[in-house]
């Protein structure tokens, strides 16, 4: 069993995010606890008004929700859910959240059984759960003992890219689907997979999907709240439809959270630079990259997509290479000064100037031999031999057989 939490400050949004899935036929709300009545019985505007007015005890604390997914083995599909309920109540009393509120929703949306179980920090008394560290001391003891005692699958034995959100494979397109669960469906995947150490790199790759991330103009009134905009994008890459602010979406993509993000990511991403390097020195080595658009194909074929950056003269200022085999995203210059848009100009420049060169040293060659031919057999044979080279074979297969029979006779005269 692999547990997942994440915290945040809006119970609203945690709780729309599980009942969302109950509307698109992919959960269902299998149980509840510390609610007055059953979980069939419960309308949304219980299983709200229950966790906000119990939040309102103490208002200074501002992250105040908890979202929890455990996550199961494939072979494990078959759990009833009278199972799977006890083991969220073992869970939840292990971390401390034992006397709370909290909601158990069944997703159906992935390859792996899996539920989900949403609760406040906030306690009946107005004290805060402190949640520091609660990953390591609480929930991996509770995860281990909960493997024991139920049977399951351990987590050291389960691969892990099955809890990663399958890859997004179609773009988000404007007016076909509801925007705002395109966007978000295309952000979880993006936000949480790929390595980038800036907006205009995370831009590189939800530009692939049609989406833009807009922190303002300078002095826009978005801009000056540090604020963070969605952008839908059409096939030209313009913008359409109203954009959607940041903190609408349930995991809170908002510049603040994202610029945390950047340095861990920096981190991260920098044992996968080499790989580029690599692809990029092979493609070079044979001399046959002439023009960027040709080293743009050959990435692509490693699945390295390539983002020439272009004024609007045509002219490209800049660079990014997105590798999705690691996920990881890099400006040109950050990997080095030859990897920039200058440094890989000039490397093309230079590919033309050996082809040149080559053509050039041809040439000479072939003078060389004639003048070799010339003092070695003399002029007269020589004359021949370039004749023999120079003569078109006879061929008259497309003169007409009167004409042919005409030539015959004058001959004969």
């Amino acid at each position: 069993m692999v547990a997942i939490m994440k915290t945040g400050h809006s119970i609203r949004a945690m709780l729309n995010y599980n009942e969302n899935k109950i509307k698109e036929g992919k959960a269902e709300c299998i149980g509840q606890w510390n609610y007055p009545v059953d979980g069939d019985r419960l309308t949304y505007a219980m299983k709200l008004n229950r966790l906000e007015k119990q939040c309102k005890l103490n208002e200074n604390v501002k992250r105040n929700t908890i979202h929890i997914s455990l996550n199961f083995d494939p072979s494990e599909v078959s759990l009833p859910k009278e199972k799977l309920l006890d083991i969220a109540e073992r869970y939840m009393d292990k971390i401390g959240f034992g006397k709370q509120p909290y909601l158990i929703y069944q997703h159906h949306d992935a390859g792996h059984p899996h539920i989900h179980i949403i609760s406040i920090n906030v306690q009946e008394d107005g004290k805060r759960i402190a949640m520091h560290n609660i990953g390591k001391d609480k929930s991996e003891p509770a995860r281990k003992e909960i493997e024991q005692a139920f049977n399951l699958v351990k987590a050291e034995n389960q691969k892990k890219k099955e809890y990663k959100p399958e890859p997004v494979s179609a773009r988000v397109q404007y007016g076909k689907v509801e925007t705002k669960k395109a966007i978000e469906n295309v952000l979880n995947f993006v936000v949480n997979n790929y390595k980038y150490t800036s907006l205009p790199e995370l831009n590189a790759v939800l530009k692939l999907y049609n989406i833009e991330a807009d922190k303002g103009t300078e002095n826009s009134r978005v801009a000056k709240h540090n604020g963070l905009l969605y952008h839908t994008l059409d096939e030209k890459g313009n913008r359409v439809g109203v954009p959607i602010k940041a903190s609408r979406f349930h995991d809170r993509p908002t510049l603040k959270n994202l610029e945390t993000k950047f340095s861990v990511n920096e981190i991260k991403r920098h044992p996968n630079k080499s790989r580029i390097k690599t692809l990029i020195n092979s493609a070079f080595l044979n001399g046959n990259i002439i023009i960027l658009p040709q080293l743009v194909k050959h990435l692509q074929k490693e699945g390295v997509d390539t983002v020439l950056r272009q004024n609007t003269e045509g002219l490209i200022y800049g660079i990014t290479f997105i590798d999705h085999k690691t996920k990881s995203v890099f400006n040109g210059s950050s990997i080095g000064k030859e990897y920039s848009t200058k440094g890989l100009q000039d490397r093309c420049i230079l590919n033309q100037e050996n082809i040149v060169r080559e053509i050039d040293y041809s040439q000479k060659e072939l003078g060389d031999i004639l003048r070799e031919h010339i003092t070695s057999i003399g002029l007269k044979e020589l004359t021949g031999f370039l004749g023999v080279l120079m003569k078109v074979e006879d061929n008259f297969d497309y003169v007409s057989k009167e004409f042919k029979r005409k030539k015959k006779h004058l001959k004969r005269r």
